[in-house]
């Protein structure tokens, strides 16, 4: 399941094409349950690409810096270790 927010969203649609309508204060969260796959892979010279899809083939794609991966790495052996989600 994909769940989209859009917060101070408009967008004007004109012969096809759209243009954003307002100032530049638009936001998103996409949130993506019940995935399915998941995997890393190269992007670019310097970062690594997060691709996770659902049942539905709703697919999110995360570009990070190595550091950032290592980090949340770390994050993930701290749950392994602390967290009885992994029990």
């Amino acid at each position: 399941m994909l769940a989209l927010t859009l917060e101070e969203f408009m967008v004007e649609l004109n012969d096809g094409a759209i243009k954003n309508v307002g100032p530049n204060n638009k936001a998103a969260t996409v949130k993506l349950f019940d995935v399915d796959s998941a995997e890393a892979r190269e992007f670019g010279d310097k970062r690594v690409k997060l691709v996770f899809e659902d049942e539905d083939d709703n697919e999110i794609q995360v570009s990070l810096f190595p550091d950032d991966v290592r980090d949340l790495v770390d994050q993930i052996e701290s749950l392994e270790d602390d967290s009885p989600v992994f029990e």
